[in-house]
């Protein structure tokens, strides 16, 4: 009951009374639930070493502070783990070291011996999306073996949206890379982009675990997208890309010029007439692009990271994406022999998107083999089992396996698969964005909405 000012003649309290003596009692404040505390193992909150170089100790923390601030943490509490200038010291460093990276990546796997015998070779295993699973992803790291000098990893793309942590996903493969540089190998998918994030959640899952950091962390993020690099040579035998393929975009004088100086330059984007593109094209794109244009002379990201193979011959445009091409066993054909390759990994198709491809299979097992040809085989791997993380409710889950592919010297031309199941239960999380309305990503794009630069 509340005090008044002529409290001080009101009779004095019944023995039983919480006053004593005249004192007013000592109110005791509602137990607030308290923080978890970390295992002893872990050292929280992550720092950055004093001399910027990063240890297997240290990364192995940062994995272990991800899993476990994933399933104990509200995404809020992010910052306690991974504080914004730890973040910041990672993201400057890992994107100097991709924007510096060539469009295709040389993955060298032979190796210098140590006992000056014949050179040693490491295995390359190769992965496809995993669109922040990261308990799958940590499952996949071990499973396979840590990146080494025995084992160097390319990743396809593909590492955040859709799922919850994307943004611990991509920070600690951004790790892996400034510890390991030729141990691994990180390319651009579709969904490292503008676009993308900001309607798949990891725009949204930014600034949920960072607050009024948020806008700055996910500019950060999107610059290193930018850098990351879009297709790789393994062994001088295997082309890797997130998409696959893509299309010659030629360049021809005009018919009025003076001189070398003043020529016009004519690109034949819009020509009817499709042609497979060389890798010398490849090294010449503009990589450095928040969303890869669908229209206009730079046309070569946009196409190896969106594009699809199919059954019927030749290059087409891809319509039921609204961007990049589909290409036939005819085009895997061209491309190997030309290049002498043996073998195409692609990725950027889960099993959502291959249920609606006519003439391809599923992606049940998490890897399919699209095209055999003369000089080799076309395959597609994805590394995100029991994918979409959030599925509507009136449908049922699609339980596919996530798989890995393992090229083993001396030749790294036949793929081993490495099949495994979702790691279970998952930690209950919301989704970051409207999963039940958002269109697939296999559907055709609000190209509108996207940015052109």
């Amino acid at each position: 009951m509340p005090l008044h000012a002529d409290s001080a003649a009101a009779p004095p309290p019944p023995p039983d009374s919480a006053t004593t003596n005249g004192v007013a009692p000592i109110l005791e404040e509602t137990p607030q639930p308290s923080r978890p505390t970390p295992p002893p193992e872990l050292r929280l909150p992550i720092w950055w070493p004093e001399d910027g170089n990063l240890s297997m100790d240290w990364v192995e923390n940062l994995m272990l502070c991800f899993d476990w601030c994933s399933r104990t943490l509200p995404p809020s509490e992010f910052p306690s783990v991974l504080p914004v200038n730890v973040f910041d010291s990672l993201i400057l460093i890992a994107s100097k070291m991709l924007h510096k990276e060539p469009n295709c990546v040389t993955v060298d796997p032979f190796r210098p011996s140590s006992d000056d015998n014949s050179p040693s070779a490491a295995s390359v295993a190769v992965v496809g999306d995993v669109h922040g699973q990261l308990h799958d992803l940590l499952f996949l790291l071990r499973d396979a073996g840590f990146p080494s000098r025995d084992r160097i990893f390319v990743f396809n793309g593909d590492y955040v949206d859709r799922g919850a942590w994307g943004l611990e996903t991509f920070l600690l493969l951004l790790a892996w890379k400034v510890f390991m540089p030729h141990n691994i190998y990180l390319l651009r998918g579709n969904h490292e982009s503008k676009y993308c994030t900001s309607v798949y959640g990891f725009e949204k899952e930014v600034m949920v675990k960072y607050g009024d950091k948020g806008k700055h962390v996910y500019r950060k993020c999107l610059g290193c997208f930018e850098g990351l690099p879009l297709a790789s040579i393994i062994a001088g035998c295997v082309y890797t890309a997130h998409g696959g393929l893509f299309r010659s975009v030629t360049v021809t004088p005009s018919k009025r010029f003076k001189g070398k100086k003043n020529r016009k330059i004519n690109v034949n984007h819009d020509s009817k007439i499709l042609s497979l593109g060389s890798l010398e094209e490849l090294s010449k794109a503009r990589r450095s692009v928040l969303d890869p244009p669908w229209e206009g002379p730079n046309l070569i990201p946009g196409d190896v990271l969106w594009s699809d193979p199919s059954k019927t011959l030749g290059l087409a445009p891809n319509k039921e994406r609204g961007i990049g091409l589909l290409w036939g066993p005819d085009c895997t054909e061209e491309f190997l022999k030309k290049y002498q390759l043996k073998l195409i990994i692609r990725s950027h198709e889960g099993p959502d998107a291959r249920e609606k491809r006519d003439g391809l299979d599923g992606m049940d097992e998490g890897y399919t083999i699209d095209h055999t040809v003369d000089s080799g085989k076309l395959v597609t791997v994805f590394s995100a089992p029991d994918y979409p993380q959030f599925q509507a409710t009136t449908e049922e889950r699609y339980n596919n396996k996530g798989s890995y592919v393992v090229l083993e010297p001396p030749n790294f031309d036949n793929p081993i698969f490495h099949g495994f199941s979702a790691v279970t239960p998952r930690p209950k999380v919301n989704a970051y964005y409207d999963y039940e309305e958002v269109i697939d990503s296999d559907e055709e794009l609000d190209l509108a909405s996207m940015v052109t630069s």
